[in-house]
């Protein structure tokens, strides 16, 4: 099977678990870059933040035009974790290859034991409209939502993943954003992240093989839409603990390399 092929079908399971669960199907795509398309992990990692990027876009444009996404409480989020997320970007491409691996694995193994307890986003992303107003619900923990928010950064920039997994939680019990606008909101964050993270590595002498990246992001797009409809005919238990059951294989995978 060529390169070509694999980008297409790994980025369309990709989109197919974000559009799904609404959040946590960029964590698979570190390792699909890396164990399946031959990417160096700090490679796969920039990449990763290419992806992130273009499907949180379209899905926030998504959750946007239905009214779920709160403008305000996301940016306030986002605005702790930008410098975070640059200088996480550019100590991460200095790492060694084991440690980002390690790391990775770790948070995928987290990712996944979220998911199976049934602690993830709902299935859909949210997408029903909010009830509006652009703010955030309810009293909040300035700290809180800072260092919350920083740490986001810190993980989308080191790793080059979304952490909407870690970040719709973290929206609802801080900034008392409610459920059916946290996913929408969420991508405003991972989008402000993963752009400053991206720009931060800009400089860096990582090369990219854009030939598989870009298919590999044109079929995640179009596999979140799929992952919508999937999600309107299957319970979000059901995808939450196929999904987890996938991740939890992928961090285990990873961590055997690690040891041999």
């Amino acid at each position: 099977m060529t390169a070509l092929v694999l980008a297409l079908i790994a980025g369309g399971v990709v989109g197919l678990a974000l559009g799904a669960l609404g959040a946590g199907g960029s964590i698979l795509t570190v390792p699909a870059l890396v164990y399946l398309l031959g990417f160096a992990p700090s490679a796969a990692t920039t990449a990763g933040l290419v992806v992130v990027i273009g499907t949180s876009l379209t899905a926030l444009l998504a959750h946007a035009r239905a009214g779920a996404v709160r403008w305000r409480a996301g940016l306030l989020f986002a605005a702790a974790g930008l410098l975070p997320a640059a200088a996480a970007g550019l100590v991460s491409v200095h790492l060694p290859a084991t440690l980002l691996t390690t790391m990775f694995a770790v948070l995928a193994g987290l990712a996944a034991v979220r998911m199976l307890r049934g602690a993830g986003p709902a299935a859909g992303g949210g997408a029903e409209a909010a009830a509006g107003g652009n703010g955030a619900a309810g009293p909040s923990s300035a700290g809180r939502a800072a260092g919350a928010g920083a740490g986001l950064g810190a993980v989308t920039g080191l790793l080059g993943v979304g952490g909407g997994f870690l970040a719709v939680p973290a929206l609802v019990t801080v900034l008392a954003v409610p459920m059916s606008a946290a996913v929408g909101t969420s991508l405003l964050v991972i989008v402000a992240n993963a752009l400053v993270a991206l720009a931060a590595r800009a400089s860096t002498a990582v090369q990219l093989d854009w030939a598989l990246i870009m298919p590999f992001l044109a079929t995640a797009v179009l596999g979140a839409w799929d992952g919508r409809r999937l999600a309107a005919k299957v319970s979000a238990r059901a995808l939450q603990r196929v999904f987890g059951g996938v991740l939890l294989a992928v961090a285990a995978a990873m961590g055997v390399t690690v040891l041999l």
